[in-house]
């Protein structure tokens, strides 16, 4: 669909699968229509050829949306002006193929599942790609020193190539999770007025059946009319992708200030450099979760046909659809061409003084003179070094309460020293990245 066509928002919310609009669900309801009337020809059920005249009756370019929105206000959904408008438009032998046995449900649930495949699979394409990228990442820097940061402030040294693994697993964990939604959850709907196929007598499950091979969607056991636990699943898969997404923009967004500078996304202004696809992954996903809770509400269905319940989901599980699936684009964009600047996250490191490593020290010190008083003899010093700007081995070399402690139990500033190295306190960090690399290569 062109982009203008996609609304003035659409260049950020739905820059990916377009599973919210009007055509869109247009499409997906006349397709639904259509496969009815090749499975009922199939089984015997309705005229030969009929099929063939209602799919090509079944153009969504053909109907005016406006018009069928109107006649929604009469009936409570758009499908019974749908179906009056497609029969309109075929002869009177085809017109019996059309909607034959179904009701408004059994098409809009169906057509959102067709959406939702569509959605699923684009998406978990471009998560894939934001994968690999964020698995070159963490190759190219599996050695690349920075600092951590934990609540906000300064922790103890990492490398962005584990902070690039982070990254990885929990996008590999959302792609998995859409993998197993769009495996196991989609499923045609196709129960007639309660969910009995009645007025197909015995043929009802034949025709069930066969309307799930024409649009090559699972066959459930039976219709879901009020069983709503499909949809959430679904449209939580989708949310697991925004949530996953978020945390890698919201840690972009912060590397990005200019204070910090060590990440840029590709064709930022020259004169500021604003993080324009991480912005709009996080408009995508702050959204979604109250989405996702009017689904969850929704699922208190009454008896046969619920009362309200069914409609609130259109268009939250729509937008979910539209909001990961562009979260997802943005995502493989940002991380395609993010720069990362090794030589600024060392000056940053080289900044702090030594301070990040006041952990490591303690340690050593610990052997000295015990564990909480070399805590505070640290801490005592670091707040020395940050107050008077001075690295923090020069004010623990200097602090005659531990001049004689030291040379007594033989440690060195050589040693001191070489505690304050940040390659030397990266903990597992490297056997971190391996095991995500192995992980998202086992993925495939």
């Amino acid at each position: 669909m062109p982009e203008l066509d996609r609304g003035l928002f659409g260049g950020v919310f739905t820059r990916g699968a377009d599973s919210s609009g009007d055509v869109a669900w247009l499409r997906a309801m006349l397709e639904v229509e259509a496969a009815l009337a090749r499975a009922l020809e199939r089984a015997g059920l309705a005229p030969k050829g009929a099929s063939d005249e209602v799919t090509k009756a079944a153009v969504a370019e053909d109907f005016d949306i406006a018009e069928l929105g109107r006649m929604s206000a009469l009936t409570g959904n758009p499908v019974p002006g749908l179906a009056r408008a497609l029969t309109r438009k075929v002869s009177a032998s085809a017109a019996r193929a059309v909607h034959r046995g179904a009701s408004s449900q059994d098409i809009i649930d169906t057509a959102a599942m067709l959406l939702a495949r569509e959605a699923m699979t684009t998406t978990s394409g471009d998560l894939g790609q934001a994968a690999d990228a964020v698995a070159n990442l963490a190759v190219t820097h599996r050695a690349s020193l920075m600092i951590g940061r934990t609540l906000l402030q300064q922790a103890v040294p990492v490398t962005f190539g584990v902070v690039a693994a982070g990254w990885l697993a929990g996008l590999d964990q959302a792609r998995e999770g859409l993998t197993w939604a769009r495996d196991t959850r989609l499923a045609v709907q196709f129960g007639g007025a309660a969910g009995t196929l009645a007025s197909f007598g015995p043929d009802g499950p034949r025709v069930k059946a066969l309307l799930a091979d024409e649009l090559a969607l699972p066959n459930p056991p039976l219709p879901w009319h009020t069983e709503r636990l499909r949809i959430f699943d679904v449209a939580t898969a989708m949310a697991r992708v925004t949530a996953a997404l978020s945390k890698v923009a919201r840690d972009v967004s912060l590397l990005a200030q200019p204070e910090v500078a060590e990440v840029t996304e590709a064709g930022s202004n020259l004169n500021k450099s604003n993080p324009v696809a991480a912005v709009a992954i996080l408009g995508c996903a702050r959204q979604v979760p109250g989405l996702l809770a009017t689904l969850v509400a929704s699922a208190e269905q009454e008896h046969q046909r619920a009362a309200g319940a069914w409609h609130a989901e259109w268009r939250p599980f729509g937008d979910i659809l539209s909001l990961a699936s562009s979260a997802a684009v943005w995502g493989r964009d940002m991380l395609g061409g993010l720069h990362v600047d090794t030589g600024k996250m060392a000056a940053n490191l080289a900044a702090a003084g030594g301070l990040p490593l006041a952990e490591h020290v303690s340690a050593l010190l610990a052997t000295v003179v015990g564990g909480p008083q070399a805590h505070d003899l640290v801490a005592t010093a670091a707040a020395r070094a940050a107050g008077s700007g001075l690295p923090l081995s020069d004010v623990l070399l200097a602090a005659p309460e531990l001049e004689d402690r030291l040379a007594a139990a033989g440690i060195t500033a050589t040693q001191i020293e070489a505690a304050l190295d940040p390659a030397g306190y990266l903990g597992a960090c490297d056997e971190f990245i391996t095991a995500a690399l192995r992980a998202h290569e086992q993925r495939g």
